[in-house]
């Protein structure tokens, strides 16, 4: 990896993590040549120990931990919390997502941080903001995803469901990541690290910004239409002779070009029904009343055919078995602590691979090395 690829070397990250969240957001700070020292208890942080997919390991774990070092630390013994509060002194970034209220008991509150390391970045990732009355309350992605609406705009009309993925854990990840750098360039010009905290439920509240208004402003519920638009129409798969393939109409001009060279009906266009976005969301039943039948009567090649030539936006509805070979997929290799190497996606923003194999650590890897490193 070429060195404007690794802007972060010399930045020493320590983090207290486990799960998803934290962990998301120290693989990119190591992705981009961070040193991350991974702070683990005996039996190994919880992610190990979700699944034994790859090669014996968790494929969470797997996913979101290369290019780390692993130290098992007792925090409950004295010797072990001094040796945490060494290596947080040299330390550049501290992150943690432990239990509401463990960071204080070991010493390493934000009043503490500001007091004794006035340089350090640290970032506290939390499930509600800590001057809300959710404060103590325990959090996990499924439990925010519900808690903030997610779930009420996901799923059928009969059936509310949560995000397939960890989505409130990624988006809290990626705020996390987003903090940090911008707490860097803002140390540059001060010289002065910074406490952030960072809440899951306020990254899926951010997301819920436009139900929320519609329905602060026009008194709206967001419904649930499944792999249907909520509020943008017609946007969604049509079912062909042989498949379906998604549709999406954002605009008035691709809207005449989908009635016209598409579906071979300017009535359609013309009719007042469907004359804006608005009246096509309003009015979406009888519209897939005439659009449904037409696509229905030819193969998807050509529907794909006529969509490429009226420059309309579709995608296939991928199954997970077709992912492995999807013509967009971009991989890079990773080295398992047992020497093999095994293919992930490639982290969004990167045009190359690494130059050097990134190693997901062994439980534990490093502890020797770091106890000499960081001695009293």
């Amino acid at each position: 990896m070429s060195d404007a690829a690794r802007p972060l070397e010399g930045l020493l990250v320590v983090s207290i993590e486990q799960a998803v969240a934290a962990p998301l957001c120290t693989v990119r700070l190591a992705d981009a040549g961070a040193r991350v020292v991974k702070i683990e208890r005996p039996e190994g942080e919880t992610a190990r120990h979700y699944d034994s997919t790859v090669e014996g390991m968790s494929a969470y774990f797997v996913w979101l931990n290369r290019g780390k070092e692993s130290a098992v630390l007792d925090l409950k013994a004295e010797h072990d919390l001094a040796l945490l509060h060494r290596m947080v002194s040299r330390a550049d970034v501290f992150v943690q997502n432990l239990a509401p209220g463990a960071i204080d008991r070991l010493g390493l509150s934000a009043d503490t941080i500001v007091e004794k390391f006035p340089r350090l970045i640290a970032v506290n990732i939390v499930g509600y903001g800590q001057d809300t009355p959710y404060a103590a309350m325990r959090a996990y992605d499924m439990l925010v995803q519900a808690e903030s609406g997610i779930c009420a705009v996901t799923g059928t009309p009969d059936t509310a469901c949560k995000i397939g993925i960890s989505a409130a854990d990624i988006a809290t990840g990626m705020n996390a990541h987003a903090a940090i750098l911008e707490a860097l360039l803002a140390r540059e010009k001060s010289g002065r690290g910074r406490v952030v905290e960072i809440a899951m439920f306020d990254g899926m509240a951010d997301w819920m910004a436009v139900p929320l208004l519609h329905y602060e402003y026009a008194g709206r519920e967001t419904g649930r239409y499944g792999l249907a638009h909520a509020s943008i129409y017609p946007y969604r798969p049509y079912a062909c002779r042989d498949g379906a393939v998604v549709v999406a109409i954002q605009q008035n001009s691709e809207w005449k070009r989908f009635c016209v060279s598409v579906l071979q009906r300017q009535d359609l266009f013309a009719d007042g029904r469907f004359a804006t976005n608005a009246w096509r969301v309003a009015n979406r039943a009888a519209l897939d009343a005439e659009i449904e039948p037409i696509f229905a009567a030819i193969d998807r090649e050509e529907a794909i055919r006529r969509l490429d030539a009226a420059q309309i936006a579709w995608g296939r509805a991928s199954e997970i078995r077709d992912l492995p070979s999807h013509k967009a997929l971009r991989r890079t290799e990773i080295e398992l602590p047992n020497g093999k190497r095994i293919a992930v996606p490639m982290p969004a923003g990167r045009r190359d691979g690494f130059e050097i194999i990134p190693k997901v650590p062994a439980l534990g890897a490093d502890t020797d090395r770091i106890r000499s490193e960081f001695a009293a």
